[in-house]
């Protein structure tokens, strides 16, 4: 199983509690996570399924390589973190 966390200033926006998901790649475990959460999934994925400028996702601590096919592949446990990312000054 694989743990997917969206972060604290994420879930003030959208409902997307932590879940625990089936997937071999980013892209089936967050498709996963998204099943029942079209919204988060709007939110997070672009029209073309990557992943949105604003957003960023960590796998066990690393950064995903692969923003636009999510095809990075994942260890057994994995703990993928979704992340907006933030700027200022």
């Amino acid at each position: 199983m694989v743990r997917v966390v969206f972060t604290p200033n994420l879930q003030r926006h959208i409902a997307c509690p932590p879940v625990e998901v089936e997937g071999r790649t980013v892209r089936e475990a967050l498709e996963a996570a998204f099943a029942d959460n079209a919204r988060a999934r709007a939110y997070v994925l672009d029209d073309q399924a990557g992943l949105r400028k604003h957003m960023s996702v960590f796998v066990n601590g690393q950064r995903i390589q692969d923003r636009a096919h999510l095809s990075d592949a994942l260890p057994e446990n994995a703990e993928i973190y979704v992340i907006q990312a933030l700027s200022g000054g």
